[in-house]
């Protein structure tokens, strides 16, 4: 497996239709062929099973239905670069804070829930393989820390969550037998979820070929807490290791007027720059470039070459006017109402007006082995 330095672009096609543009040097161009031209090697997309209302309307977020994963996957494809598939098994955002069951999955029992899974995913690797662009990697399920397809599959039902995964794995397996398979929970420094999760998942015979990890500094702990963690589950199961999600802001700056966001429409946006200084790092454009060369360090010591690399978590969601968290239909989906517009804006690779960033000459210039690791 090469180093992975990979980006996340799930909303990519939504941020251009919403008229965002990118420059690097000052010159406009594509933003998938910047972050490529900087180092990018591997894109990540999300896939949501049916991510709009009953009268057609997007829930948001770039929409990453199939037909948009797939138009994202053949650039990507086009530029050189391998492509990561992350399988949500849900409608719209699955986290450790929601795993929703698809609406075309509601009333299914635990064994239903197990055959839709595993038909799903041949469906999606088929419509890759017609498409012409198989995923080098397919993540089963996303940040499953408490599990996937709630209620059945919440933790501790650790029979179903394994019969669950279990059932993606076998169809990735016997659709796509050249990828690799990853398992994925956040909280990257916590390192007896990640002894407990997986010490119940092999337990029962739980198949993968990497474990990867979400890392924000803002809630997953210390670097070094990291490092531990990455460390030990080297020691542990031996299996490649990389950090699936992660990014840090470069400003605390307001982003609402780049969205045209009325009074008040960002909820809890004043938490930040408290919830901001609790990291090692300060948020500007130095300290995000720090921050990812000591990421970059961390995953590259990992014991025995495990530490195979990252991918950065929307790098290119610009504040654009239409480009946020959830419209109206998804926020009446998940039942809440969330920040309004994008509040991953000031974490991007590019600054609020499409412009690259410091720290994406770090992307482009570290070379792991190269006295990099620290």
């Amino acid at each position: 497996m090469e180093w992975i330095k990979g980006v996340d672009v799930s909303t990519l096609l939504e941020v251009e239709r919403c008229g965002g543009r990118f420059f690097d040097g000052g010159r406009e161009g594509d933003a998938l062929e910047i972050l490529r031209a900087n180092g990018a090697n591997y894109v990540r997309l999300r896939l949501w099973n049916d991510p709009r209302d009953a009268a057609g309307r997007s829930y948001g977020a770039g929409v990453c239905d199939l037909a948009h994963t797939l138009a994202l996957a053949k650039r990507a494809v086009s530029l050189g670069m391998r492509w990561l598939l992350d399988l949500h098994y849900s409608d719209f955002w699955a986290d450790p804070g929601k795993q929703t069951v698809p609406k075309a999955w509601r009333g299914l029992d635990a064994a239903g829930l197990e055959r839709a899974i595993e038909a799903y995913t041949r469906e999606v690797l088929a419509a890759c393989r017609d498409a012409g662009v198989m995923p080098d990697m397919v993540q089963v399920g996303n940040e499953l820390t408490y599990g996937l397809l709630w209620p059945y599959g919440r933790t501790p039902e650790w029979e179903n969550i394994s019969r669950f995964l279990g059932a993606g794995v076998r169809a990735v397996r016997a659709c796509a037998p050249e990828a690799l398979v990853m398992i994925h929970l956040d909280n990257g420094g916590n390192r007896a979820l990640y002894r407990d999760w997986f010490g119940e998942f092999f337990a029962r015979g739980g198949d993968c070929d990497v474990i990867g990890l979400s890392y924000y500094p803002l809630w997953h702990g210390t670097m070094e807490d990291l490092r531990a963690n990455l460390h030990a589950l080297a020691a542990r199961h031996g299996k490649p290791l990389i950090i699936a999600e992660t990014s840090m802001g470069f400003t605390l700056e307001d982003y609402g007027g780049h969205e045209r966001l009325g009074p008040g429409a960002r909820k809890g946006a004043a938490a930040k720059p408290s919830l901001a200084a609790q990291v090692a790092y300060p948020m500007t454009e130095e300290g995000q470039a720090a921050f990812l060369r000591d990421l970059l360090g961390t995953v590259a010591s990992v014991p025995g070459g495990l530490g195979r690399g990252i991918f950065w978590w929307e790098p290119a969601w610009v504040p654009v006017p239409g480009s946020g968290w959830a419209t109206e239909a998804g926020w009446t989906y998940v039942n809440e109402r969330g920040p309004g517009g994008n509040e991953w804006a000031n974490q991007a690779l590019f600054d609020y007006e499409g412009r690259t960033l410091p720290a994406l000459r770090v992307f482009r210039d570290f070379q792991p082995g190269a006295g990099c690791e620290n």
